[in-house]
């Protein structure tokens, strides 16, 4: 073989996309998933110590009315964004963003859900640092880490009304919104930690 062959073989060999490569925006979401990921879990472990620490921790909630609600909602999100993606894939561009925004929607009411708990409970006495039935570290405990996760759901509610009418324009395309599915499932997953935790422990006797 000539040396112009090689070099072109070797150039061609150069040129070539690894096996197992990673885009970059998806590796970058991924390793912001693994950073918050450890923030989530250093809030939960502390606050698994602080309540173990404090024998009258409050049970201040009394149903799950509320708190199922709110489950459904955030996990039929994560389908919708999944029929979102699978529509982007599939080159389906009108239905890809009815199914952003249809996501975005339910976030929303996740939101105003989430909210109306808060007034409840600071209508009943809760605040950060006192209530009305235990160690005023509850409200603290619960505050940060339920407006921690609710300020996750807030950005991913701008993101999918951002990224989806920019990918409705051309300016994006289907590997951005499934970057953004994997965000939006991950703040979905960490629900599901939330909820035993912070949620059913702490239901009233």
């Amino acid at each position: 073989m000539s040396q112009a062959g090689m070099t072109a073989g070797g150039h061609a060999g150069l040129m070539e996309r690894p096996m197992f490569s990673v885009p970059a925006k998806k590796m970058a979401m991924w390793l912001f998933i693994i950073a918050d990921t450890t923030t989530f879990a250093a809030c939960l472990v502390a606050y698994g110590f602080i309540r173990n620490a404090n024998p009258n921790w409050p049970r201040p909630f009394h149903s799950i009315t509320n708190l199922a609600l709110m489950t459904f909602i955030l996990l039929t999100s994560s389908l919708t964004m999944l029929m979102g993606v699978r529509a982007a894939k599939a080159g389906d561009k009108s239905g890809a963003l009815r199914w952003t925004l249809a996501t975005a929607a339910l976030g929303i009411m996740f939101a105003l859900l989430h909210l109306r708990e808060w007034m409840t409970l600071i209508h009943e006495g809760m605040r950060l640092f006192k209530n009305p039935w235990g160690t005023g570290q509850f409200g603290a405990a619960f505050y940060s880490i339920t407006g921690l996760h609710l300020t996750h759901v807030t950005g991913g509610v701008i993101a999918l009304v951002a990224v989806g009418l920019r990918y409705k324009a051309g300016r994006y395309n289907a590997d951005d919104l499934e970057i953004l599915g994997l965000y939006w499932h991950f703040v979905d997953l960490v629900w599901m930690f939330v909820v035993p935790l912070v949620y059913l422990l702490n239901l009233a006797h």
